[in-house]
Order: structure tokens, then C-alpha cells, then sequence
């Protein structure tokens, strides 16, 4: 009903006192500017007589009476603007309160008077009231997906060499101890030397124990002769396992020729791939990286004045943005010692199953870590209004009246959402209509002026 929408806003914005409506007589208003034309006051000058505003006081201007009495900002008891009212607001120090913030969005407790009791009920303003529930809506941070770090395997050159073959590429999928390139190795080649000494001085050395202890048995050679044929056998033995061991660490077979095997430690999928045919690597360089994405990890940002209320294997639900209308459940496994110096906040780490892939390093998601039910002061959605950059309630004073609270949200479930500050249980908040009653709060709006602070 378009027409009966745009008759309430001019009635809202007609019914606001300075909008167009009777305000002070002009000539008295003439009178007053030439009286100040004539003495003018010195900007920010306090009356020392009253302890307000020089250019406010009304005491010493009783001119400027109707003025504030029009808007509704009238102290009756002590005769001056309850604005400025030194014993009723001391901590203003006979000042108002800025309109507007240095932030841009109107001041915590703004207030917008309207002309009538019914004006509020043809613009097509409701109200509902702010209840306390027990609530275990949770602590909302933001989550970042990334690679479990115990699946994650940086394959390096076991010896320095020449890259001869690729086995895979990016993206492979690759099973444990699949091979992944075969490297030509000057390092390999010799150790592959040095063991085939070993072996052939092993089977000398076998021999020459088996002919000791037969000479032994018939009395042509001595017991000593046979204790040093078993030590010499022994230390070849020694000898061959060594070589054995060091081409095993390279994966490199006892046979063949200076070339060895690169394989991955583990089932995954390859994720980076830095060797390329020809190339020369040494051990430092990783060559390969293959990440098992069955398990992935949600790093959630926890603020710190949210801590107290974290604690590991405290269950927590995420939702991320590339998949849509899917929970994701978890647990904490982790909680940082630290704090992030430009954030403020700390690391929680909560492992999630990744059966089907869905889940991608740096995805981004929101979280809820589920806290012990507890009491919490609840609003309709709709009584949430965004000005500039904060979030702004409108609290019913009277039937003419409501007053702009900045508050903070927590967790949002159905068309309710926590307030954990600026309303109390009881108050009645603004819902339909609250749009309306924001953009009178803000200078740049239609009606700029027709509201202040008490």
C-alpha cells in the first residue's frame, strides 16, 4: 500500500519537532538573534551563574524556553533544558551530549520525540519486548579451513642428484610408498660400490672362519687364529649393513646403478611438484608435497574476552561459505597460548572429517563454539538496525518516544538475536518501522536536528 506508507513517513517526519511544525514565535526568535548580534557569546563559554552553556542558558535567555520545551528536552524541576541539566546529568558538565559520534552513527542514547502518542502507530511502528531466555546459542568467531598438519609430508631429495623421471604430477592421487620421480645419484652410486666391497669381503671373511675352525679341529691352527677370523667376520658384517642402511634411507635397491627411487610416506594427494626432468637437487630442496585431505582442520579466532568461556573438547558448529546449507560438528582439540598482538585474538584448532573432499585449504566459514546454557537478553531481528558502522536498537521511553541504544549482538537463532549489551530484559524495543526512526538519527537524513540526547 504505497500510499498509506508514504502518508505515515510525512506523518513520522511532520509530527518531529523542528520538521516543519510550530517551534517559537519569529519575532520573539528575531529578537533574540539581535540580542545575541549585540553580545554575542563566546563559543564554548560557560555561564558561570548557571553551570551551562553560555549560548544555552535559559536562565539568562528566556527566550530560548519555548524552543526546548517544543522538542520535549525540559527539566520542569530545575528550569532548564534536561539536556544540559547540570543535577540531573553532572557527568555532561552543562553540555549536550554530541548528536552524532565521531564515528559517524548517532550517540548511545539519542532520543526521538514525536509530536503525538498516535504518530508511532500511523507510521506503522511496533514494538516487542526484550526477554531473558536461557540461551546456549554460542561464542560466534570466524573459522579458517586448512590441511591437518599431521597429514601433510614435504618430500625432499634424499641425495643430491639429477631428476631422470617424473612419476606424477599435481594432483595425482598417490597410495604410501608409491613412486613419485627415480634421481641419478653420484652419492648413491658410490655407496652402491662400497656395499658390493662389503659383501665380497663378508663372503671372504665367512670362508676364511669355516677353514680357521677346521684347522682348529685338527690341531694345525690355534684357538687365537680362529677368534680373529670371527672378528674380521664381524666387522664385515658390520660394514655391509651400514652401506645397506644408507642406500635404504635414499630408497635405493643394492643393485642397479647410481639412480635411486623417490616414494611418499604416505596415502594423499599431491598437492605441489617443484622437481622437473634434468634438474639438479640437493636435500635441502622440497621437491614434493601430498596431503591426505580425509581430515582437514577449522582454525577458528577466538577474541579474547571470549576465553574464559573456551575450553578443549567444547563442542563447536561451522558453517563454511563454499557450502552451503551443511553444519559442520566438531571439537576443540586446541587452544593457543597466545594472543595475536593486532587481533587480539587466540587459535582454536577443531578437526573435521573431509570423507568426500568437500572441504579446501582457506575456505572460510563462521563458527559457533557451543557454551552451558546460561541467561541472555533476546530482540527480534528486525529491532537490529546497522547506522554507519554500529548496531543500533530503538528502546520505547513513552508513546511519543524512543531512544537509540548502540548495542552488541551475539548469536543469532531464527528471526531472534542475542543483545549482550544496551538493552534490558522488559524494555520494548522498536521492530516494523525501526528504519524509519534510525534515519531520523542521522545528520545527513531528512528531519537532521529533530532529535537529540536527554
Amino acid at each position: 500500500m504505497p500510499g498509506r506508507v508514504g502518508i505515515a513517513v510525512l506523518l513520522l517526519l511532520a509530527a518531529l519537532p523542528g520538521c516543519g511544525g510550530k517551534g517559537t514565535d519569529s519575532s520573539a526568535a528575531e529578537k533574540a538573534g539581535a540580542k545575541r548580534s549585540a553580545a554575542p557569546a563566546v563559543e564554548g563559554a560557560m555561564c558561570k551563574e548557571h553551570g551551562v552553556l553560555e549560548a544555552l542558558c535559559t536562565k539568562c535567555n528566556p527566550r530560548l524556553v519555548p524552543v526546548f520545551q517544543a522538542k520535549g528536552d525540559w527539566c520542569k524541576e530545575h528550569e532548564l533544558p534536561e539536556s544540559i541539566c547540570p543535577i540531573c546529568h553532572p557527568e555532561r558538565g552543562g553540555k549536550p551530549a554530541a548528536d552524532v559520534a565521531s564515528d559517524g552513527a548517532p550517540a548511545d542514547g539519542t532520543k526521538v520525540k514525536l509530536k503525538t502518542k498516535d504518530t508511532a502507530r500511523l507510521a506503522g511502528i511496533l514494538t516487542a519486548k526484550a526477554v531473558e531466555r536461557q540461551g546456549g546459542g554460542g561464542i560466534p568467531v570466524t573459522a579458517r579451513i586448512v590441511y591437518d598438519a599431521l597429514k601433510v609430508a614435504e618430500i625432499n631429495a634424499r641425495a643430491a642428484g639429477v631428476v631422470r623421471q617424473l612419476h606424477v604430477d599435481v594432483g595425482a592421487e598417490v597410495k604410501k610408498g608409491a613412486p613419485l620421480a627415480i634421481i641419478d645419484s653420484a652419492d648413491v652410486g658410490a655407496d652402491r660400490s662400497r656395499l658390493a666391497g662389503a659383501q665380497s669381503r663378508l663372503k671372504v671373511a665367512e670362508e676364511n672362519l669355516k677353514r680357521e675352525e677346521q684347522l682348529e679341529k685338527e690341531g694345525i691352527s690355534s684357538r687365537r687364529s680362529v677368534l680373529a677370523a670371527q672378528q674380521e667376520l664381524d666387522a664385515a658384517r658390520a660394514e655391509r649393513a651400514s652401506f645397506a642402511a644408507s642406500l635404504a634411507v635414499v630408497g635405493a635397491s643394492a643393485g642397479g646403478s647410481g639412480g635411486y627411487t623417490l616414494t611418499t610416506p604416505l596415502a594423499g594427494v599431491v598437492t605441489q611438484r617443484k622437481a622437473t626432468v634434468g634438474r639438479l637437487v640437493g636435500v635441502e630442496e622440497t621437491l614434493f608435497e601430498v596431503v591426505d585431505v580425509s581430515s582437514m582442520w577449522a582454525e577458528l579466532d577466538v577474541p579474547e574476552t571470549e576465553l574464559p568461556a573456551v575450553s578443549l573438547k567444547q563442542p563447536v558448529v561451522i558453517e563454511v561459505d563454499g557450502i552451503e546449507g551443511r553444519e559442520l560438528r566438531g571439537e576443540i582439540t586446541y587452544v593457543a597460548p597466545a594472543i595475536d598482538p593486532a587481533t587480539r585474538t587466540a587459535k582454536a584448532r577443531v578437526p573435521l572429517a573431509n570423507p568426500g573432499g568437500a572441504l579446501r585449504a582457506n575456505m572460510f566459514g563462521r563458527a559457533r563454539i557451543l557454551a552451558p546454557s546460561r541467561a541472555a537478553v533476546v530482540v527480534p531481528r528486525a529491532a537490529v538496525q546497522r547506522a554507519k558502522t554500529v548496531k543500533l536498537v530503538f528502546v520505547r521511553l513513552a508513546d511519543d518516544q524512543f531512544e537509540a541504544r548502540r548495542v552488541e549482538v551475539g548469536a543469532t537463532e531464527g528471526d531472534l538475536v542475542e543483545v549482550t549489551r544496551g538493552v534490558r530484559p522488559g524494555e520494548e524495543v522498536a521492530t516494523e518501522g525501526s528504519f524509519l526512526l534510525k534515519t531520523e538519527t542521522l545528520k545527513e537524513s531528512i528531519g537532521a536536528g529533530c532529535c537529540g540526547e536527554d
